[in-house]
């Protein structure tokens, strides 16, 4: 038998035999029925700033080979990296392939990780060169034609924020964005998208800044501000069990709730992040992001339709609502600390001043409790306490809705007993899951009761945890699902609430203390002592 030759395709380019071999592969994958087979975006190049760095080694490589494997990602999809690296395309190929095999979640295969990396392509350059765009400019226009991208192209800032303005305003410059505002049909020219880390802004006025100059270059709806922990399965559980459960709506209000604890706790420390955590702190690093998004998922009303403005006008009205903190407030209502030397884990860790790249005088909080309140009528007169440090005793997020306890109790409890209340806890890391502690008779003669939990765990429930949040989120960015992304109005909201705090704690002399805890506790005692003016406490999780 006489065999005839085929022609090599272009370098980068998909044969249709190999087409035909990625679809078998991925489709054989039994996982991909989790990931929701039939939201499969359309071939895209997507673009990461600051490539080399430890988010893209941790988080979106591996996310990004996850989705390849098991959505599928359509073949043509590409991923053009730009950073100083002196890389050429296979070792940068080489490189992502080392992270992916140390962080992604799935096994990774000769045939998988090749059909994978003929879509990694690199550009080496600098930031603040404006001839850095035209060699981007180059590679995207090569990938339209070669790779069946058809000008979609989605760019991501895995970089530090003070380039946001910069890397945004130089892709106006070089003209690798075209705007597109609500009306305006991506199918003719392809779609472009832009996303963003946190933090977004150093404060209000930075935020404000930043949000215009990103709307030189791109519509509202082009921009994605990304916060990983929407991404995650309990937190848009939260809304499941809320408005796909009548048993839990009816009891979600002021009427039945008596507290809302939200704990994000982290027993590390800062982790050769000196650099940023010194200009942040724990309000910005976790407060204004992270927790008030919480707050609003927990807290909003049903949104008249499940898809991105909808649900993203009731946080905002969630937030609007809370009741500003500011004057002498602050003293009352927000407690900050600093961890000192201690044992985490049995192991001896140093104090934060202690730690490299820190002053030995620095006034930076590690460690923030705060109450909240929401002027509204599902809300009003239920407080919301939130709770984030580093180095205490074990990492853990979580959401707990403590309930009123029974307005008669008809069982007699034996002397020195006493019936807690019903909580409902929502667990977000590191076991996602959720929990609700009901009261239940002890078998026996008597009439004894006891607190039992009703667990439910997602790897138990359903073989797996779930994706990583970013598989969710960078899939969503695709599908241009604006949803689980903060919008503009969102983000001024968020900082308007923090900024009073910030201003106090550099210009009041009353709030110039700054309490001290032990690392390996669980804060200082004024957080404690918040809680005592309420006659409350802190859960332990």
């Amino acid at each position: 038998m006489i065999k005839t030759a085929t022609k090599a395709p272009p370098d980068g380019a998909v044969s249709p035999d190999r087409q035909i071999a990625d679809q078998t592969i991925r489709s054989t994958n039994p996982l991909r029925a989790g990931l929701a087979a039939d939201r499969n975006p359309q071939a895209c190049a997507m673009v990461i700033f600051g490539v080399s760095g430890d988010l893209t080694s941790r988080k979106l490589m591996p996310a990004l080979y996850d989705l390849y494997v098991t959505v599928p990602l359509p073949p043509g999809f590409t991923i053009i990296g730009i950073s100083r690296r002196d890389w050429s395309d296979e070792e940068f190929r080489s490189e992502m392939r080392k992270a992916v095999h140390e962080f992604a979640t799935r096994p990774i295969t000769d045939d998988t990780w090749d059909s994978f990396a003929r879509g990694l392509f690199y550009v080496s350059g600098n930031f603040d060169d404006p001839g850095i765009y035209g060699k981007l400019r180059e590679r995207l226009e090569s990938v339209d034609s070669e790779r069946g991208t058809n000008g979609n192209r989605l760019f991501y800032l895995a970089t530090p924020p003070s380039f946001y303005e910069e890397i945004s305003q130089g892709l106006g410059s070089a003209g690798l964005v075209r705007r597109q505002e609500i009306y305006s049909d991506p199918r003719a020219n392809g779609w472009n998208r832009i996303v963003i880390e946190k933090p977004f802004g150093h404060d209000l006025e930075s935020a404000q800044h930043l949000n215009m100059a990103i709307k030189q270059v791109f519509a509202e709806q082009q921009v994605y501000r990304i916060d990983h922990y929407l991404g995650k399965e309990t937190v848009q559980n939260v809304l499941a069990f809320r408005f796909a459960n009548i048993l839990f709506e009816p009891v979600w209000n002021r009427h039945y709730v008596d507290q809302v604890q939200i704990t994000v706790a982290e027993s590390l420390g800062i982790e050769n992040r000196a650099t940023y955590y010194e200009e942040a702190g724990a309000l910005r690093d976790m407060i204004q992001s992270h927790m008030l998004q919480l707050v609003s998922v927990v807290a909003m009303e049903p949104p008249a339709f499940f898809n991105g403005d909808a649900l993203r006008d009731e946080k905002v009205k969630v937030l609007r609502s809370v009741v500003p903190l500011n004057g002498e407030t602050i003293a009352h209502h927000v407690v900050r600390g600093q961890y000192a030397q201690g044992y985490v884990a049995g192991s001896e860790v140093p104090g934060y001043r202690d730690e490299d790249g820190v002053s030995p005088e620095s006034k930076t909080e590690t460690f923030v409790a705060l109450k909240l309140e929401i002027d509204n009528w599902r809300w009003n007169g239920v407080p919301f306490y939130l709770r984030t440090g580093k180095r205490l005793p074990r990492r853990v997020t979580e959401i707990a809705i403590q309930f009123k306890s029974v307005p008669h109790l008809m069982f007699k409890l034996t002397e020195g007993q006493s019936l807690p209340p019903n909580v409902l806890t929502m667990r977000i890391q590191p076991d996602e899951g959720i929990s609700l502690r009901v009261a239940a008779k002890v078998p026996g003669a008597g009439t004894k009761l006891q607190p039992v939990q009703m667990d439910f765990d997602y790897g138990a429930s359903f073989g797996q945890a779930g994706p990583d949040a970013y598989v969710r989120l960078l899939l969503d960015a695709m599908l241009g699902d604006p949803t689980l992304f903060a919008r503009d109005d969102e983000i001024d909201t968020a900082w308007s609430l923090m900024q009073p705090i910030m201003e106090a704690w550099s210009d009041s002399p009353w709030t110039q203390s700054l309490p001290m805890y032990e690392a390996g506790t669980w804060g200082p005692v004024e957080a404690e002592l918040l809680m005592a003016g309420d006659r409350r406490t802190w859960r332990r999780p």
